[in-house]
């Protein structure tokens, strides 16, 4: 089982036509069942052409009554990827996983205005898109990394992801599904959503949980994990290793009023009971650790 997305998803490629767009296709389409999930591509100008066999729609309503997809990856430039996650929920699409980084905010406070009271999940902006190992990937994560197991991932950083599964993966743990929510301020599922998600799909015994500097999501998931996650949790804040006079993190890493820090992060989470690592590097060797008692 998995969280999301599986072997029988069947996805839009909205930007499918352009560069991005279509390399990207291509890596998913040939990670384990992709040739059978991705079924079609979006582009006004365009319908009725393919792309690797994918038929090409003027709009996301019809490539969905065609095909019967449900779920659409946005690679549309930063100009018109808002009003592409509109069309995607305006046509009732269960998930919508948008790649694009940097749209406008003022865009973005729109669309999720919009969403209000609609069935679409988002996904994203400035994410890599989540992968359930050897059934699809969706966006542009490295597949070969992932490791079919029973540990889920969590993450603003689409950079710390990886590392986060390939310490996994070396470690001989796989994973169930790995998430990579995005760092702007304004975007759709938090770690919150995602680690409900995990605590009660029966095949995920423990989370990866990566935060950043800037906000209070990951406090705010913490005192939800103390009162509610039955599997443990490790969790880790991008932005504390960063070097003197630099910021590790995206647009949505905004310290203010004295909150959003990394220690500050770190301390509630460790007081809800997660597993915290202060290094990086030792993600994985501290799920190792949990998981052998």
């Amino acid at each position: 089982m998995s969280i999301l997305i599986n072997k029988d998803t069947r996805v839009i490629t909205q930007g499918m036509t352009g560069k991005v767009g279509q390399f990207h296709t291509q890596q998913c389409k040939a990670y384990a069942n992709g040739a059978n999930c991705f079924v079609a591509g979006v582009n006004p100008k365009k319908a009725g052409e393919e792309f690797e066999g994918i038929p090409v729609y003027a709009s996301v309503r019809d490539a969905k009554q065609a095909t019967g997809a449900t779920v659409s990856v946005i690679y549309v430039p930063p100009s018109g990827a808002a009003a592409a996650i509109d069309e995607a929920v305006e046509a009732e699409l269960d998930l919508v996983i948008c790649i694009t980084e940097g749209i406008p905010v003022h865009d973005m406070i729109k669309t999720r205005y919009k969403m209000q009271g609609k069935k679409t999940l988002l996904i994203g902006p400035n994410c890599p898109g989540l992968i359930t190992p050897d059934e699809i990937k969706i966006g542009i994560m490295p597949g070969h990394i992932h490791k079919k197991g029973r540990i889920g991932v969590v993450s603003r950083s689409g950079t710390l992801t990886y590392e986060a599964v390939g310490q996994l993966t070396a470690l001989g743990y796989g994973q169930s599904s790995c998430v990579g929510i995005g760092g702007d301020p304004i975007n759709g599922l938090k770690h919150i959503d995602v680690l409900r998600m995990f605590n009660e799909d029966p095949d995920t015994d423990a989370v990866i949980m990566v935060g950043e500097i800037g906000g209070s999501d990951e406090e705010e998931c913490a005192r939800w994990i103390k009162g509610n996650m039955q599997k443990p949790v490790v969790g880790f804040i991008a932005g504390i290793t960063a070097p003197p006079g630099k910021r590790m993190g995206h647009a949505g890493a905004i310290i203010s009023g004295g909150q959003g820090g990394a220690e500050d992060k770190l301390a509630v989470m460790e007081e809800s009971g997660i597993y915290i690592t202060r290094n990086p590097a030792e993600m994985g060797r501290t799920m190792q650790k949990v998981l052998k008692g």
